[in-house]
């Protein structure tokens, strides 16, 4: 090998084990997960919104990534963002075809307390403290969309729903949101 292929299998290992996959080595797949697991679960979590389909999201999304190792092309992006891909694309997939079980009413019941908590998240806060201070300087939809965001933990689509603004409204409130609070807190 040379020194640049060396250098390719350092800087993303999964691209290594991919190919190492692609020749029928189980211990590279092993390897992927180990490595990949915990993030890929949470990433396909946010997607499906429960723990044990987003472990199921995952473990067919393996059994995908031992299947098609060799279709992976590193010209074509990293393997890591492959891998991701194929876990966000199975948890896409998982939330079209209706898949997981119907949620709870504990989880609803747990959701509705969540969006108390956002609503108090702010009046629990000292009445001296810098984050009160500089969530108060914040235009009160806006402090909204943050707590929702961070407190709540809901996607960007969840409150542009809540709040009854458009998906690039709430991305935006979000995010300049999170850069003055930032600012304000320095």
């Amino acid at each position: 090998m040379t020194a640049d292929v060396f250098a390719t299998d350092r800087a993303d290992p999964c691209a290594a084990d991919l190919a190492a996959c692609a020749r029928g080595d189980r211990a590279a797949l092993r390897a992927i997960y180990e490595r990949e697991a915990g993030t890929l679960i949470a990433v396909a979590a946010r997607i499906v919104r429960r723990r044990e389909v987003a472990e199921e999201v995952v473990q067919e999304a393996f059994v995908q990534i031992w299947r098609r190792a060799g279709s992976f092309d590193p010209a074509l992006g990293s393997g890591r963002g492959w891998v991701f891909s194929i876990v966000r694309n199975r948890a896409l997939n998982a939330v079209r075809d209706e898949r997981h079980v119907p949620v709870e009413d504990d989880a609803l019941a747990a959701y509705a307390e969540a969006a108390t908590d956002v609503d108090d998240a702010f009046g629990r806060l000292a009445a001296s403290s810098a984050l009160r201070r500089c969530l108060g300087g914040l235009e009160p939809r806006r402090r909204a969309s943050l707590l929702l965001a961070y407190v709540a933990g809901l996607s960007h689509g969840e409150i542009a729903e809540r709040l009854n603004v458009p998906l690039g409204t709430a991305k935006a409130w979000v995010r300049r949101s999170l850069l003055a609070l930032k600012e304000c807190m320095a």
